[in-house]
């Protein structure tokens, strides 16, 4: 534990750098070496300069004087004209009219490292807004400090945030908690977040002193200060008296000083907090009173260590506690933070203990006792639904129509635990319900944690990996019979004929009509169709009956469905549109579509709207121009240079369509530039996140492209083509043709197709 060299009001957030001098803190770290993001504000006249070391300088480090390893980022430099970075003390870059300050109000900059990647951008949002960025061919992966620094004229700091890093667009920027403090004025603290699409996003700090959703209020010190709290996540912490306040109206604390009581709620809330080093005996105290472990552990700690040292005990030195970060999981984004004990707010959920809300499905009862604040942190389906003013607000009681209950349980118990508790080893219909539960009630992480079970199923059973409907609808009826062995549909027609449905499918019966629609029966030749439609298969199950008909009406009216168009996305996907590849270089895809402001008016590059993001595995230069990849023109030179990801070599172009929008892909079109290298192994990938990626087409040797200026299609095939995805790439996987720059992927043109929403 680094303490404060001297003491600093709000130093973590607020801070004034006085020239030649530096600010360092323990916070001021990334949580992964070679790896994280700093956002700040910044006002000054020039050479606002952020310095990145393996180890912390001194309060009077100058990277001057510096001989060990480090980065240097010095935005205004030279009287604010220029943006410098400097290697070890080298200069390796110095541009013109980038990054400049402005002394009269504080602008908002994030620089970001990755594997010796540095980015550097305005705004509060990372990736966005990129003002320029440079890749270290000899990466120094170990630097992990993050001083604040000046050089000839103070520098004010303030709204400071340490964060991971990520690959560049990834979405983990919107999943990552970005909160600030602020005095509020009246001697407390509020805490605000936003998100990257400018929305609010609530995180459990938010609620750090909120009335809203509050059950429980604290009374305290002589001026009686009311301060509202929850009782979800105090007693997840800690042991407090509840039951008192059932004839009490509140926790009475006369002689505890708010500043005590606030430094205990802010570790509740947020897993940190800072006091001045004379008021930690009462710290320890007022947690020691509520049980809360984790903190008297570590006011005890530094307590015993400021007496060995001899420290003046009325010192006004800022002392930060903090937990550690947040709790283990398998999520990225997870709203409780360490201190909070996720098995005990799992237990509210089953025991009702502190619950406001009770959910009833009509038709089916009560679901569950739930808690506004747990479910309002998850979705903002269901934090609108209890702060817009509506009925849903106060009321105890709320309905649902029309949701399935099982899987809806399972969404809550999600939001409780983190985890889906589902049997990994089946895709059950309530799977395929819970994901689309997932997405109306816009949770993420249990949108992708559910396509992620279906494909890793998949991908087990190999015959299961299909080229033709009919094998997709064998694999669906023998998985409902739980056989061993493959039966196609001729074979269930005939058992058929001698055995009711329910005799043959047992329990799985209901989960036909689930699967089936997955089927794109229209794609199946006319004549098995008619065949179908006289099976025992149509005379038995309904829904299978419906589907075969609706397929030869179609192809009675003559209408050509290309691949993936199926009368199941209408019916169960009824907000996707279909966009359809026809032709090289036609205007139906997703891309051309974006540019038209998804037709809403006339096509403009879609990168210069800001309808789509394109990025590239090397930084934006003359040859790697984003809105050149998507513009209508053809590119003598365009390429993505290559990168090592995970120790290995690769290159490639990613689109991110937006945190609005999804597309099922069905074909790709890319072009060759007017270079002769050409790529031969490569692999289109789809993600949810920018960060966990499925492969939609891999490309082994293949031997298409041979022409400079060349289109080239590809279909996607099988269950891939069903799930949707907000991110792609073409990525190089193997040197391409030539013999030089083998590693760069020379394609001047991508376009996407499919079901779009």
């Amino acid at each position: 534990m680094l303490l404060p060299p001297h003491p600093v009001e709000e130093k973590k957030r607020s801070i004034t750098v006085a020239p030649f001098e530096c600010a360092w803190d323990e916070e001021f770290r990334f949580r992964e070496t070679g790896r994280g993001c700093i956002t700040f504000e910044a006002s000054a006249h020039n050479d606002v300069t952020l310095v990145f070391r393996e180890q912390p300088g001194s309060q009077h480090y100058h990277y001057k004087m510096d001989n060990s390893r480090h980065y240097i980022v010095i935005l205004g430099s030279h009287r604010n004209k220029r943006l410098k970075i400097e290697v070890d003390g080298k200069t390796v870059v110095d541009v013109a009219g980038i990054g400049l300050c402005c002394s009269s109000s504080f602008q908002s900059y994030w620089i970001s490292i990755y594997d010796g990647l540095i980015s550097i951008g305005q705004g509060r949002h990372p990736n966005n807004n990129i003002l320029f960025q440079w890749l270290d061919p000899d990466p120094n992966r170990n630097v992990q400090y993050v001083g604040l620094s000046s050089w000839d004229k103070h520098v004010g700091y303030r709204n400071i945030s340490l964060m991971p890093s990520a690959p560049q667009n990834s979405i983990l920027w919107s999943q990552i908690e970005c909160a600030y403090v602020e005095p509020d004025g009246a001697g407390g603290h509020t805490r605000k977040q936003e998100s990257k699409d400018g929305l609010d996003q609530r995180a459990l700090a938010n609620f750090l002193e909120n009335w809203d959703f509050s059950d429980s209020i604290f009374v305290v010190g002589s001026e009686r200060k009311v301060v509202p709290a929850h009782k979800v996540v105090l007693g997840s912490c800690g042991d407090f008296p509840f039951n008192l306040m059932m004839s009490r109206p509140a926790i009475e604390l006369p002689s505890v000083s708010y500043p005590v009581l606030h430094s205990l709620l802010e570790y509740i809330y947020t897993g940190s907090t800072q006091i001045s080093e004379w008021q930690l005996v009462s710290l320890l105290e007022l947690s020691s009173q509520f049980k809360v472990k984790p903190l008297v552990m570590y006011c005890e700690e530094i307590i015993g260590c400021l007496k060995m040292s001899d420290a003046v005990s009325e010192s006004s030195k800022k002392i930060q506690l903090s937990s550690g970060g947040s709790q283990a999981h398998q999520f990225y984004y997870f709203p409780f933070k360490a201190p909070l004990n996720t098995q005990k707010i799992e237990q509210f959920l089953v025991n009702g203990e502190h619950s406001d809300v009770n959910i009833y499905v009509n038709g089916h009862g009560l679901v569950t006792h739930a808690h506004k604040l747990i479910l309002s942190l998850w979705s903002m389906t269901f934090d609108k639904m209890f702060t817009n003013g509506m009925k849903e607000s106060s009321a105890s009681n709320v309905f649902f129509e029309d949701v399935p209950v099982e899987a809806f349980f399972l969404l809550i118990q999600f939001m409780y635990s983190g985890e889906l508790k589902v049997d990994i080893e089946e895709i059950t219909p309530v799977l395929v319900e819970l994901l689309l539960l997932s997405d109306q009630f816009g949770i993420t992480a249990l949108q992708f944690e559910c396509c992620k079970r279906i494909m890793e199923f998949l991908s087990k059973h190999g015959h299961m990996t299909v080229t033709s409907e009919e094998r997709v609808l064998d694999a669906i009826l023998t998985w409902c019979m739980e056989a061993c062995d493959c039966f196609n549909w001729t074979s269930v027609h005939e058992l058929l004929s001698t055995s009711r449905p329910e005799k043959l499918f047992g329990g799985r019966l209901t989960a036909i009509n689930t699967l089936l629609p997955f089927v794109r029966f229209p794609l199946v030749q006319p004549s098995v169709l008619h065949l179908m439609e006289k099976s025992n298969l149509a005379k038995n199950i309904e829904a299978f009956r419906q589907l075969v008909a609706e397929a030869i009406e179609f192809s009675n009216a003559g209408l050509r469905m290309a691949t993936n168009t199926c009368e199941r996305f209408h019916h169960r996907r009824s907000s996707y549109k279909e966009l359809q590849y026809i032709s090289d270089g036609d205007n139906n895809g997703v891309i051309y579509y974006a540019g038209t402001s998804f037709g809403k008016h006339q096509w403009i590059n879609p990168v210069l709207a800001k309808n789509i993001t394109v990025t590239a595995s090397s930084p934006n230069s003359r040859y790697t121009d984003p809105k050149a990849l998507v513009s209508k023109n053809y590119q003598a030179t365009c390429f993505a240079g290559p990168r090592l990801e995970d120790g290995k070599m690769c290159s490639w172009w990613m689109v991110d369509i937006g945190p609005d929008h999804q597309l099922m892909c069905n074909y790709y079109t890319v072009r060759q530039d007017g270079s002769a290298t050409f790529m031969r192994s490569w692999v289109l990938q789809g993600s949810m996140d920018g960060r966990s990626w499925t492969s939609l087409h891999v490309h082994e040797d293949d031997q298409t492209i041979c022409q400079p200026g060349q289109f080239a299609s590809w279909p996607i095939t099988g269950q891939t083509a069903l799930l949707p995805f907000r991110f792609f790439r073409v990525m190089l996987t193997a040197p391409a043709t030539g013999v030089s720059n083998t590693w760069n992927l020379c394609i001047c043109f991508l376009e996407l197709y499919g079901y779009f929403r």
